[in-house]
């Protein structure tokens, strides 16, 4: 039965949502996305991410971003990072509030994404937390391919359990849960969410779903009802992980607002104006994005 009657989002569309596009948006239009996702009630966004530009050119701007940001005191502007040099970068951007570390389940992944075996991964995340506390700034862990990798399949979950212990003992924020390729199913889902949680007591998890085999919303939904104090969400239900072969977008934000409003889940968000912000990236996107939502009728119509 689902207790926590309401659920933190944090908007990830600035960064993972656009990373692996081909064609590069503008700084422009990227600072326009986060002030239309702060309009909608985001106080949570990943806006960019602190790697190198030479593998991921969509985000070779994130100085250039971040120094044109909305200046709110209320909003958390996440910077994702994934070395000591990311880490360095971050914190010398003065409007990132918090660094967003990742580690991988599987070393074929990990060399792949981030040049690391995922023990390497794991030990560079906790020094980026430490990087963060050191100069005033909060940080979290994500464990990417919690749920499946790509080259090396099945996770177990004792692996994962595992690595989020080892990662809670830093303090971070919070310990996320990352289905990078979208392969989890909600039954996954909630035994891995409610043992992780059991592993890392006093520390809230999040989890972050793509959506590539059509399962997103239900694994939103089976770690809500296990706990997950918070949801990543793209708006548009962009994204993918250059790194990650046949990795599909992100839930969408829209779809999981209507999803979770419906069920009496709060978040703070409002649906209507992420529909509308949805449209205007549309726009800018020149395509019709992955969510559902946009593309229904308002319901219940409004008198």
């Amino acid at each position: 039965m689902l207790t926590n009657l309401h659920v933190e989002m944090v908007e990830v569309g600035p960064r993972d949502g656009l990373q692996n596009e081909a064609a590069l948006v503008s700084t422009a239009d990227k600072a326009e996305l986060v002030r239309r996702a702060i309009d909608y009630g985001a106080r949570r966004i990943e806006v960019t991410s602190f790697v190198n530009p030479q593998k991921v050119p969509q985000l070779a701007d994130a100085e250039a971003l971040v120094a044109v940001l909305p200046d709110r005191d209320d909003v958390t502007y996440i910077g994702l990072v994934l070395n000591r040099r990311g880490a360095e970068r971050a914190i010398a951007a003065e409007r990132i509030d918090e660094l967003g570390a990742v580690c991988v389940t599987s070393d074929s992944f990990g060399i792949r994404n981030q040049g690391q075996s995922a023990d390497e991964s794991l030990a560079a995340a906790i020094e980026i937390v430490g990087l963060a506390k050191g100069a005033d700034r909060s940080a979290q862990i994500t464990i990417a391919t919690a749920f499946g990798c790509p080259f090396e399949g099945e996770v177990p979950v004792a692996r994962v359990v595992e690595m989020a212990k080892r990662a809670a003992d830093c303090a971070p924020r919070e310990i996320a849960l990352a289905d990078t390729i979208g392969c989890g199913s909600p039954a996954q889902v909630a035994e891995m969410v409610g043992r992780v949680r059991e592993a890392v007591a006093g520390l809230p998890v999040r989890v972050h779903f793509h959506n590539t085999r059509g399962t997103g919303l239900a694994n939103v939904w089976a770690a809500v009802g296990e706990g997950a104090a918070t949801v990543d969400a793209a708006l548009g239900g962009l994204g993918g992980c250059p790194f990650a072969p046949g990795a599909a977008g992100n839930v969408a934000t829209e779809d999981v607002l209507y999803m979770l409003g419906r069920s009496h889940v709060e978040t703070g968000l409002d649906l209507d104006k992420a529909v509308a912000a949805a449209a205007w990236l549309a726009g800018r996107m020149d395509r019709a994005l992955p969510a559902m939502v946009g593309r229904a009728p308002i319901f219940p119509a409004r008198t």
